[in-house]
């Protein structure tokens, strides 16, 4: 800890010792109505010097920050007005308000020099005005733009809001993902880059998406129209660790070729969760809320991120051919194969006993991804799109599981064998038309096939299935096998009319049906030590189900404006039929109307407030309604219930956002409710560590609202921020045949400031704390983290980079009266001489060789607190060069 108060001290001395003054004032026109985003140049006599800029606010406010003694050309510019210029010394703090007349002729030069111009909804940052030749990458580059931000994980945001969509030259790169982008672009070929709010694909749908994305075109220099770029990376460390990259580049006005490869064992993950989400396809943002994408299985293997050892082959293409006005061709390839191993402890609370318990696991995950676009425009009022993707992944998992149960003293050990193939196409057409200005018309005919092939195998010596399934006790090694495969077509056709009455107010109607047909298999059986097979479907194990369901809907919706207030009211009604083939076969049918409501109220472009209202429902998979038993663990049997219905439940949401770039203030804050009328649960038996499972349909089963608040305020050349959030809920529970309460509630909040200075290392310090708090009619339990943190970069001398972060965590459990405190580090030393195409990097991971991370985490029936262990230590040198 008195690191950071070091830290505090020190730059907080800083500031009083700053010598820069402030010129801040407003710009007008001769009505004194504000002039929003006008341009403030202030050119310094001495050309040595870089010159200073500010664009106005909502309000016409500017405010710059200029170096003392410094004598400047200060010019007022904005589209259709006289430019205002005045000779201006940097003396003293000054406020100076200014009026600009209208002006017939277009400013031409002034705009053209400005670092940042802003045209409707797009704004366009000149980078050469805020590099300096340190950058390596892309990310280095945004975080020198006014207002962006790239945070470790290589999410972009842009004055608060989110970057949706990722852009080269006006084409997506690799699907829009961000993190690729930000990783591989090298910083040497990026010219302008372009932020456009409320972004759709086409254009003429704009006005009639109620589209939140945010879209960032990165423009390549010219020098890289048609040119072969990239860089080449290898590294070699201590332990044998290693890692190579290579992102290679070739672009020209019509074709367009990315390739990004990548191989390490120091957990470097190239391909994360949150990428595969991004690559896993979609429609325009016109069906917003008529379809809902999920990971499926293939999104399992990505999960882990603490590992004890890991290795990773990444390979990705990414190719667009423009072959004349009206055609585009497009596709990417992508390759990731990994093979890890983990080990975790954990302590389990069941509800009438504790479990100690170890996981060493080993898995193989190959993952393969292909994906083919056609897009066609006839002319400027008509667009179709055709999508085609591929997914196939091969997942092999081998588990040790050794279980001590404080209600005996026999140790378990289980070892476990799992295997996963899944198959996954999806076929989309989407045509959309402007008949006129008044009428628009869009649709989309969507498929998908996902078949997942799932083999388990479990083998132990320890009785542990003593009444759980029915096996033949008299043996030395006891082994079960399971085959448990679905298969999932959906297809689906959507109809979307938009009349637009007048700029104000437009009706939207929605025809659609949506259909899916889900088979359900699994087969359980026991393997003797004479080799003969015990099939346990004579005691009502196995499942072959087949699942259908039918969605038909209509949906109104009117949207109109007025001033700064919009509002969209309407409903979907719902015709379902479902059916169930299985022992005994079921049909239902019901209608559902589910009302929905939006108001949004822009004060201006950049405060707002939205609350959203839907009453929602949703249907389970068909592994939920199979009838018989089948095993999910080696401790857990579960059985479906055909006779379920529909969750149903409302949800609200309120949503503020303020932002102000000049007054340094970024505020946003959000609530929400979700409130379940009927819904879903598990109920439990358990019989010591084994569990019987089964699903049964509540009234009132839960309840939550959460919340978080996010204020950064920056004041002269700190920025101070303070985040908090909160997640509370509570829920019904069966277990042994007695309904209980249960309360979750989760706390956590983040202070923390962070320096700007031009010629000072960038240092980030702060404090997070979590706290979690489990409640039932049995036991309560509580757990606090409390997490210091440092992180600094540092462009020194010429060419030398330094970057270092460190956490603290202070983890205690509170009911059992545990603490543990743990560091972990992280640095790197990087150096590239200016016009040279070679660099070199120290890399150093884990400084303090801590051993293990530890958590907490609370389900329906178990509180678990958890150590999972990490890498060693790892020092790396690599060599880079730039093509």
């Amino acid at each position: 800890m008195k690191i950071i108060f070091y830290f505090i001290f020190f730059f907080s001395s800083s500031i009083i010792y700053a010598q820069e003054i402030t010129l801040s004032g407003f710009v007008k026109d001769s009505l004194q109505n504000p002039l929003s985003y006008a341009n403030v140049l202030a050119k310094p006599k001495d050309v040595s010097k870089n010159l200073k800029f500010a664009i106005t606010d909502d309000e016409g406010y500017y405010k710059l920050k200029l170096k003392k003694g410094d004598t400047l050309t200060v010019s007022i510019s904005y589209i259709g007005y006289i430019t205002n210029n005045f000779e201006f010394i940097a003396s003293k703090n000054t406020k100076k308000d200014f009026i600009l007349q209208q002006s017939s002729e277009q400013l031409d030069e002034i705009i053209i020099e400005m670092p940042v111009m802003i045209k409707g909804d797009t704004t366009t940052y000149k980078t050469e005005n805020f590099v300096d030749g340190s950058e390596r990458k892309l990310k280095n580059v945004l975080k020198k733009l006014p207002g962006v931000e790239v945070d470790k994980k290589g999410n972009v945001t842009v004055q608060g809001k989110k970057i949706t969509q990722m852009l080269v030259d006006g084409k997506k790169f690799f699907g829009g993902n961000s993190k690729l982008a930000v990783e591989s672009i090298p910083a040497v070929a990026v010219g302008n880059v372009e932020v456009i709010d409320n972004y759709n694909e086409i254009a003429f749908l704009k006005n009639v998406s109620d589209s939140d994305e945010v879209a960032m075109n990165i423009q390549l220099k010219k020098d890289k129209k048609q040119f072969v770029f990239g860089d080449v990376e290898t590294g070699k460390g201590n332990q044998d660790f290693y890692k190579t990259n290579a992102n290679l580049f070739y672009y020209s006005p019509k074709t367009n070729i990315n390739l990004i490869g990548n191989s390490n064992n120091i957990n470097a993950k190239t391909f994360t969760f949150k990428d595969y989400l991004n690559f896993s396809g979609g429609v325009n943002a016109v069906f917003n809320g008529n379809f809902d994408f999920t990971g499926q299985d293939f999104s399992q293997f990505l999960e882990s991120a603490d590992l004890r050892s890991s290795k990773e082959n990444f390979g990705a293409l990414n190719i667009t051919k423009t072959t004349n006005s009206k055609l585009d061709i497009s596709g990417y390839a992508i390759f990731s194969y990994t093979n890890t191993s983990s080990f975790i402890e954990n302590l389990n609370e069941y509800t009438n006993f504790n479990e100690e318990k170890t996981n060493k696991t080993d898995s193989d995950n190959l993952l393969g991804i292909g994906n083919f676009n056609i897009e066609y425009a006839p002319n400027n009022l008509e667009k179709w799109h055709i999508k085609t993707q591929f997914k196939r992944t091969k997942n092999s998992i081998q588990n040790a599981i050794t279980s001590l149960i404080n209600t005996n003293t026999n140790t378990n050990t289980i070892t476990t064998d799992r295997n996963l193939k899944s198959t996954y196409i999806n076929q989309n057409i989407e045509w959309h038309k402007r008949q006129s200005s008044k009428h628009t018309f869009s649709t989309v005919l969507y498929y998908v096939f996902n078949k997942n092939n799932r083999n388990h195998f479990w083998q132990t010596k320890d009785t542990i299935f003593n009444n759980l399934i029915p096996i033949e006790k008299e043996q030395e090694t006891f082994k079960i096998n399971q085959i448990k495969n679905t298969k999932k077509q959906n297809i689906d056709a959507v109809f979307k009319h938009f009349w637009e009455l007048n700029n104000n107010n437009h009706i939207y109607t929605t025809l659609g049906n949506k259909f899916l047909n889900e088979s359900f298999l699994t087969k359980d059986s026991q393997e003797l030590d004479n080799g003969n097979i015990n099939n346990f479907s004579i005691s009502e194990f196995g499942n072959y189900l087949n699942f259908s369901l039918n969605d038909l809907f209509l949906g109104m919706h009117y949207k109109f404006r007025a001033g700064i207030f919009i509002f969209k009211q309407g409903f979907y009604a719902h015709n379902y039929n479902w059916k169930i083939n299985q022992q005994n076969n079921l049909s239902k049918n019901k209608w559902l109307v589910l009302p929905d409501f939006l108001a949004k109220i822009e004060f201006t472009k950049s405060k707002k407030i939205q609350f959203n209202y839907n009453f929602k429902t949703s249907f389970s998979d068909a592994s939920k309604f199979a009838n018989r038993f089948y095993l999910q663990s080696y401790n857990s049997v579960f059985r479906g219930n055909e006779n379920l219905e529909n969750n149903l439940f409302h949800n609200a949401r309120i949503y503020y956002r303020k932002f102000s770039l000049y007054r340094g203030v970024l505020l946003n804050a959000s609530l929400n409710y979700t409130k379940q009328i009927r819904g879903i649960r598990n109920v439990v038996d358990f019989d010591n560590i084994n569990q019987f499972l089964t699903v049964k349909l509540f009234d009132d089963p839960s309840e939550s609202i959460n919340g978080s608040i996010r204020l950064e305020k920056r004041i002269k050349e700190i920025k101070y921020k303070f985040n908090v959030g909160f997640n509370n809920s509570i829920y019904k529970q069966e277990i042994n045949n007695s309904i209980q309460i249960n309360k979750n509630n989760n706390y956590n909040y983040e202070i923390g400031l962070e320096t700007l200075f031009d010629n000072f290392p960038t240092v980030e310090i702060g404090l997070k704390r979590e706290i979690g708090k489990f409640i039932s009619s049995n036991n309560n339990s509580k757990f606090v983290t409390l997490k210091p943190f440092v992180s600094i970069d540092y462009a020194f001398l010429k060419g030398f980079v330094f970057n270092f972060n460190y956490q603290q965590y202070n983890y205690q459990n509170k009911t059992l009266g545990q603490k543990n405190i743990y560091e972990i580090a992280n640095g790197t030393l990087s150096y590239k001489k200016e016009d040279s195409a070679w660099s070199y990097e120290i890399i150093t991971q884990n400084i303090f060789n801590t051993k293990f991370r530890q958590s907490n985490s609370f389900t329906d029936y178990l509180i678990s607190d958890t150590k999972t262990y990490i890498l060693p230590r790892v020092i790396m040198l690599s060599i880079g060069h730039n093509l």
